[in-house]
């Protein structure tokens, strides 16, 4: 698939709400065994101004995983660098909307960059960044 092709393919945004449910949140504390009690206690996190556990920022790093890996147009793919700026905390069963577009093509590199947000039910973004995906040959 060709960089244009690709574009042609992909909408003009992706957009798809995500749950920080309990199952994310356990398989996600197991893979990475991160233990801070930000995350695992409610009452320290309440004592920090947290009105409950903040659950793990790079949380939102799986759900971009899952965007690549699942969502794009072709499986031919690789992540050539990203970005993520973390703005507001994130409870557990919050529901996410995320949202990518296309914000560069690089023909010269068979690269695409997007940019990206995630808003919480409030519609405030609690993340944003940018990825860049490379098209294998």
């Amino acid at each position: 698939m060709s960089i244009t092709e690709f574009s042609e393919l992909f909408p003009s945004k992706f957009v798809k709400t995500i749950s920080v449910n309990e199952f994310v949140y356990k398989n996600f504390q197991n893979c990475s065994g991160d233990l801070n009690p930000l995350h695992t206690n409610e009452e320290f996190a309440v004592s920090k101004g947290f009105k409950g556990k903040v659950m793990y920022g790079n949380i939102l790093n799986a759900f971009i995983s899952y965007f690549v890996g699942e969502c794009l147009p072709t499986k031919e793919v690789i992540i050539h660098s990203q970005t993520i700026n973390f703005k507001l905390p994130v409870y557990l069963n919050d529901n996410l909307n995320m949202e990518f577009a296309i914000s560069e093509i690089h023909e010269s590199v068979n690269a695409i960059e997007f940019k990206y947000h995630f808003k919480n039910e409030s519609d405030k973004i609690v993340a944003k960044g940018n990825i860049q995906i490379g098209l294998l040959k």
